[in-house]
Protein backbone atom coordinates (compact mmCIF):
# COMPACT_ATOMS: atom_id res chain seq x y z
CA UNK A 1 0.00 0.00 0.00
CA UNK A 2 1.34 3.38 -1.04
CA UNK A 3 1.87 5.94 1.70
CA UNK A 4 0.43 9.36 0.85
CA UNK A 5 3.00 12.06 1.60
CA UNK A 6 0.87 15.10 0.73
CA UNK A 7 -2.74 15.24 1.83
CA UNK A 8 -3.43 18.96 1.47
CA UNK A 9 -4.18 20.25 -2.02
CA UNK A 10 -3.99 23.79 -0.64
CA UNK A 11 -0.20 23.54 -0.62
CA UNK A 12 0.99 25.35 -3.70
CA UNK A 13 3.48 22.64 -4.67
CA UNK A 14 0.85 19.89 -4.47
CA UNK A 15 -1.67 21.94 -6.43
CA UNK A 16 0.84 22.88 -9.14
CA UNK A 17 1.88 19.23 -9.39
CA UNK A 18 -1.75 18.23 -9.91
CA UNK A 19 -2.12 20.96 -12.52
CA UNK A 20 0.95 19.84 -14.44
CA UNK A 21 -0.10 16.20 -14.27
CA UNK A 22 -3.82 16.53 -15.06
CA UNK A 23 -4.38 19.72 -17.08
CA UNK A 24 -3.40 18.22 -20.43
CA UNK A 25 -5.55 15.11 -19.94
CA UNK A 26 -8.51 17.17 -18.79
CA UNK A 27 -8.23 19.52 -21.77
CA UNK A 28 -8.00 16.58 -24.21
CA UNK A 29 -10.99 14.87 -22.58
CA UNK A 30 -13.12 18.02 -22.91
CA UNK A 31 -11.88 18.75 -26.43
CA UNK A 32 -12.52 15.24 -27.72
CA UNK A 33 -15.91 14.95 -26.03
CA UNK A 34 -17.33 18.42 -26.80
CA UNK A 35 -15.14 20.00 -29.44
CA UNK A 36 -13.62 23.47 -29.62
CA UNK A 37 -16.99 25.28 -29.68
CA UNK A 38 -17.47 25.19 -25.91
CA UNK A 39 -14.00 26.50 -25.00
CA UNK A 40 -12.49 23.41 -23.36
CA UNK A 41 -9.42 25.39 -22.29
CA UNK A 42 -11.57 27.84 -20.30
CA UNK A 43 -13.55 25.02 -18.70
CA UNK A 44 -10.34 23.22 -17.78
CA UNK A 45 -8.99 26.38 -16.13
CA UNK A 46 -12.31 26.98 -14.34
CA UNK A 47 -12.28 23.40 -13.01
CA UNK A 48 -8.86 24.02 -11.46
CA UNK A 49 -10.12 27.28 -9.97
CA UNK A 50 -13.00 25.37 -8.38
CA UNK A 51 -10.53 22.77 -7.09
CA UNK A 52 -8.47 25.54 -5.51
CA UNK A 53 -11.62 27.05 -3.94
CA UNK A 54 -12.49 23.62 -2.49
CA UNK A 55 -8.95 22.52 -1.68
CA UNK A 56 -9.76 21.83 1.99
CA UNK A 57 -12.68 19.58 1.06
CA UNK A 58 -11.05 17.50 -1.70
CA UNK A 59 -8.35 14.95 -1.06
CA UNK A 60 -5.50 14.32 -3.46
CA UNK A 61 -6.95 10.89 -4.29
CA UNK A 62 -10.28 12.46 -5.31
CA UNK A 63 -8.82 15.48 -7.13
CA UNK A 64 -8.87 13.90 -10.60
CA UNK A 65 -12.46 12.75 -10.22
CA UNK A 66 -13.45 16.17 -8.88
CA UNK A 67 -11.80 17.99 -11.79
CA UNK A 68 -13.28 15.78 -14.49
CA UNK A 69 -16.76 15.89 -12.94
CA UNK A 70 -16.75 19.66 -12.51
CA UNK A 71 -15.41 20.28 -16.01
CA UNK A 72 -17.87 17.84 -17.57
CA UNK A 73 -20.77 19.50 -15.74
CA UNK A 74 -19.64 22.93 -16.92
CA UNK A 75 -19.55 21.68 -20.51
CA UNK A 76 -23.01 20.13 -20.17
CA UNK A 77 -24.35 23.40 -18.78
CA UNK A 78 -22.76 25.28 -21.67
CA UNK A 79 -24.28 22.84 -24.18
CA UNK A 80 -27.68 23.24 -22.56
CA UNK A 81 -27.33 27.02 -22.71
CA UNK A 82 -26.36 26.88 -26.38
CA UNK A 83 -29.46 24.78 -27.14
CA UNK A 84 -31.64 27.42 -25.51
CA UNK A 85 -29.92 30.17 -27.46
CA UNK A 86 -30.33 28.30 -30.75
CA UNK A 87 -33.95 27.50 -30.03
CA UNK A 88 -34.64 31.13 -29.21
CA UNK A 89 -32.97 32.31 -32.41
CA UNK A 90 -34.85 29.83 -34.59
CA UNK A 91 -38.28 30.73 -33.23
CA UNK A 92 -40.14 33.35 -35.15
CA UNK A 93 -42.73 35.28 -33.18
CA UNK A 94 -46.30 34.45 -34.09
CA UNK A 95 -47.95 37.38 -35.81
CA UNK A 96 -51.41 35.89 -35.59
CA UNK A 97 -53.11 32.72 -34.43
CA UNK A 98 -56.31 30.87 -35.13
CA UNK A 99 -56.60 29.85 -31.50
CA UNK A 100 -59.14 31.57 -29.31
CA UNK A 101 -57.99 33.79 -26.43
CA UNK A 102 -59.73 31.35 -24.07
CA UNK A 103 -57.64 28.46 -25.37
CA UNK A 104 -54.44 30.51 -25.14
CA UNK A 105 -55.24 31.41 -21.52
CA UNK A 106 -55.97 27.77 -20.64
CA UNK A 107 -52.75 26.71 -22.33
CA UNK A 108 -50.77 29.29 -20.34
CA UNK A 109 -52.41 28.26 -17.04
CA UNK A 110 -51.76 24.58 -17.77
CA UNK A 111 -48.11 25.35 -18.53
CA UNK A 112 -47.78 27.22 -15.21
CA UNK A 113 -49.27 24.24 -13.35
CA UNK A 114 -46.90 21.93 -15.21
CA UNK A 115 -43.90 24.08 -14.24
CA UNK A 116 -45.09 24.17 -10.63
CA UNK A 117 -45.44 20.38 -10.43
CA UNK A 118 -42.03 19.96 -12.10
CA UNK A 119 -40.48 22.24 -9.49
CA UNK A 120 -41.90 20.08 -6.69
CA UNK A 121 -40.27 16.92 -8.05
CA UNK A 122 -36.96 15.90 -6.53
CA UNK A 123 -33.93 17.09 -8.45
CA UNK A 124 -33.11 13.50 -9.44
CA UNK A 125 -36.63 12.85 -10.78
CA UNK A 126 -36.79 16.16 -12.65
CA UNK A 127 -33.34 15.69 -14.20
CA UNK A 128 -34.01 12.15 -15.39
CA UNK A 129 -37.52 13.03 -16.63
CA UNK A 130 -36.42 16.11 -18.58
CA UNK A 131 -33.35 14.41 -20.07
CA UNK A 132 -35.61 11.62 -21.30
CA UNK A 133 -38.71 13.51 -22.41
CA UNK A 134 -37.27 16.89 -23.45
CA UNK A 135 -33.78 15.97 -24.63
CA UNK A 136 -34.82 12.56 -25.98
CA UNK A 137 -32.02 10.67 -24.26
CA UNK A 138 -32.34 6.94 -23.72
CA UNK A 139 -32.36 5.43 -20.23
CA UNK A 140 -28.88 3.96 -20.66
CA UNK A 141 -27.44 7.31 -21.76
CA UNK A 142 -28.99 9.08 -18.78
CA UNK A 143 -27.69 6.40 -16.42
CA UNK A 144 -24.18 6.88 -17.77
CA UNK A 145 -24.43 10.68 -17.48
CA UNK A 146 -25.74 10.58 -13.91
CA UNK A 147 -23.55 7.70 -12.76
CA UNK A 148 -26.44 5.48 -11.67
CA UNK A 149 -27.96 2.24 -12.97
CA UNK A 150 -30.55 2.11 -15.72
CA UNK A 151 -33.14 0.79 -13.26
CA UNK A 152 -32.64 3.84 -11.04
CA UNK A 153 -33.17 6.11 -14.04
CA UNK A 154 -36.32 4.22 -15.02
CA UNK A 155 -37.66 4.50 -11.48
CA UNK A 156 -36.98 8.25 -11.38
CA UNK A 157 -38.66 8.83 -14.74
CA UNK A 158 -41.72 6.74 -13.97
CA UNK A 159 -42.16 8.20 -10.50
CA UNK A 160 -41.94 11.72 -11.98
CA UNK A 161 -44.47 10.70 -14.65
CA UNK A 162 -46.84 9.33 -11.98
CA UNK A 163 -46.60 12.55 -9.98
CA UNK A 164 -47.32 14.65 -13.06
CA UNK A 165 -50.19 12.39 -14.09
CA UNK A 166 -51.77 12.52 -10.62
CA UNK A 167 -51.43 16.28 -10.19
CA UNK A 168 -52.21 17.50 -13.71
CA UNK A 169 -55.59 16.87 -15.24
CA UNK A 170 -55.34 15.42 -18.72
CA UNK A 171 -51.55 14.93 -18.58
CA UNK A 172 -50.38 12.63 -21.37
CA UNK A 173 -46.96 12.23 -22.88
CA UNK A 174 -45.61 10.49 -25.95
Amino acid sequence: MKKELHKDICEESVFSGLYERLSSDLYKYLYYKYGEGFNPDDKMQEAFVRLWENCKKVTVEKAKSFLFTVANNMMLNEAKHQKVVLKYRSQQPDRYTNESPEFLLQKEEYFKKYQEVLSRLTEEQRTAFLLNKVEGKKHAEIAEMLGVTRKVVEYRIYSAFDTLKNELEGFRIK
